[in-house]
Parts: C-alpha cells; structure tokens; sequence
C-alpha cells in the first residue's frame, strides 16, 4: 500500500487563510527559488494556513518549449516541493493541468479583461520583445499576452485569501484582484478578493556570476553561475568558489558598490540563520574564506533536500499518489466556485 494511502485524511482548519503558491516547471529549481520561497512554505504557510502548491505547467506552453522537457521538469518539480518538507497531510499539492477547473475559469477571466489592460502587463511587454528576438514571427503566442487571465484563474479558483508575491508579480496580482472585483460587480459575488502578502524578507540570491541580475531558473545558455537544488556537492563547491567578487580585497558588505561580495554574504546568512548578512563581513579578511564557508553552508544546506529527492524519485508511485489526491482536492475546493461563476455570467448548467 502507498505511504500516502495509509495517511489519515487531511480535513481542513476552518478559518484558516488560504494561501496559493506555485511553481513553474521552466528549469530546474534553484537555490534561489529555495530560499526566496519554497523553504519559507515549507518551514511556515503549511502549517499556518490552507495552502495549495502547485506545479503550474500551463504556463510553461506560453512559450517555445520541448513537451517531453516540461514533462520531466513537471515531476522533478512536484518531487522537489515535497523534498523541501512539504507534507499532504498538511498542505495541497498538485499538478494544475490536472484540475480542469483553471482552464475553465481562465475562459472568464479572459471575458472580464479588457485587452489594453492586457497590454500594459510589464512581463508581456518584456517577453513580447524576447519573442521577437529570438525570430518568433509575431512576437511570441497569444498565450504570452492571456496568460495573467490563467494567473488569475489559479488563484480566484480556490477562493485564496492571501498570495505571496514579489515585486516582479505584484502587478498581476493586481490585475486579479481588479477581474475579482469587476466579475463581483457585473453578475454578483462569487470570488474572493485576494490580498498580497509580503513576507519577512527572504534571501534575494542573485546570479553568482551576474550579482546584479536574479538567479533565475530559465537560463539556457550561461549557467555557471546558478546554484540548482539538485547540484551535486562539487559543482556547488565549484561554482561558488568561483563567484565574481570585487577587486577591493577586504570584505564588506554593499549592494550597491560590491554586488558580489553582498551575493555571497546574504546566501551565506541565509544558509546560517543570520538575521543581518553585513554582521558576516567582519568575520572574514579574504574573499577565499568567505567563498569557502559559503560553498560548504550551501551544500550542507541542500544535502537534505537532494537525499529526499532521491528517495522520492526512486518511488514514483508514491509521488504520483499525492498528486493523484492534490487533484482530487484541489477539484473539490475550486470545481463549486467555478460552477457557480459559470452559472453568474448566465451559462447553461451540463444536463439542464
């Protein structure tokens, strides 16, 4: 019998928060999506809140892609969420294409949108240009300029109360917020208006060989300097060993004027427990040793999670089990608020 089957049922907190979150199987998850969010999910919103995980792989066709790719990564992801400590007996986690209900209600959003707003979106602006760059007759799908209707279905589906957002998706939790209430309006209350949460800050890890620029999971070309979960021991050594630094030699902590210094002393907090990284630098006369002791925490740091991801992948019938019953959750929560959204806009319902 699956581990997950022998599980006691989950019945969910009454009055708790609902929280959405979800990860995006583009590339492989970085040591920067662990500590900005996926460490924090696991340590505090699952335990805190109803919460829902999710590997949104819809949003990975909006895009030229390789569909046996956005498959593996899909898995990897959804093993990984639950290698970091996420656990259904206590949170959701699932697959969104296998809840038909974000597809569905994604058509509605795309009815109570209004295509100017569509277009002022920051990141269609800047992956319209990518597209073009890249010879995409066009400028990329359709999808790249409907797709925060997608984002917005995710998340009204549920009747999520709080979403954990960053400065780079604060503006489509606006634009949700914005169909919530205009669809409230026109044909009576059926969603709940989500609020934006800002977490106590995160680390901020950036690139280790472009510390002005976030480490980022969709690299395709220069990896060098991204730490991904499942790196082996050596290749974190290695990279972090050879992290840009500055050529200053003493060791002190500035965004501004020594990005790469400040890199390696916020992921060294991070990994440590460290409320304030600039505390670090004076622990330090060299950059080697700051490297060095960076390199080790970060590994010590991932061990776990790479052990479990192990384990996970060498059962995959336990972890198609819980997102056989993530879905069949997820469904039940979303599938009565998308019906009766179906119902308000005046939709016949199936058999009469």
């Amino acid at each position: 019998m699956s581990e997950i089957a022998r599980q006691p049922k989950r019945v969910p907190g009454a009055g708790r928060a609902r929280v959405f979150s979800g990860v995006k199987p583009t590339g492989h998850l970085t040591l920067g999506n662990y500590l900005g969010a996926m460490r924090r999910w696991a340590v505090a919103d699952q335990h805190r809140s109803e919460a829902l995980f999710c590997v949104v792989d819809l949003h990975a066709l909006t895009v030229e892609h390789d569909p046996a790719r956005v498959r593996r990564l899909s898995r990897q992801a959804a093993s990984l969420l639950l290698a970091v400590g996420l656990d259904p007996a206590l949170c959701t986690v699932f697959v969104q294409s296998h809840v038909d209900e974000h597809a569905r209600l994604t058509y509605l959003m795309e009815c109570t949108a209004g295509v100017g707003e569509m277009r002022r979106m920051v990141q269609y602006k800047e992956k319209k240009k990518a597209a073009w760059e890249e010879g995409e007759r066009g400028g990329g799908r359709l999808s790249l300029l409907t797709y925060p209707a997608l984002m917005a279905a995710d998340i009204l589906a549920y009747g999520t109360h709080e979403v954990p957002v960053g400065e780079d998706q604060a503006q489509h939790l606006e634009l949700t917020r914005n169909l919530a209430e205009r669809f409230n309006r026109r044909y009576g209350r059926v969603f709940v208006v989500p609020r934006a949460t800002h977490p106590p800050v995160a680390a901020r890890v950036m690139d280790l060989q472009e510390p002005t620029s976030k480490m980022g999971k969709s690299a395709q070309v220069r990896t060098a300097g991204i730490v991904y979960l499942l790196d082996e021991p050596e290749t974190v050594r290695r990279k972090v060993m050879r992290a840009v630094t500055d050529g200053c030699g003493d060791v002190v902590y500035d965004r501004g004027e020594r990005p790469g210094v400040a890199n390696l002393l916020d992921v060294l907090a991070a990994c440590t427990g460290v409320a304030d990284p600039a505390e670090l630098a004076g622990s330090y006369g060299s950059y080697g040793a700051l490297k060095t002791d960076t390199a080790e925490a970060v590994v010590e740091l991932l061990r776990p999670v790479r052990e479990r991801h192990a384990e996970l992948a060498a059962d995959p019938g336990y972890v198609d089990a819980v997102l056989r019953e993530g879905a069949e959750r997820a469904r039940g929560m979303a599938r009565p608020r998308v019906d009766a959204a179906y119902e308000a806009v005046g939709l016949m319902p199936a058999g009469g």
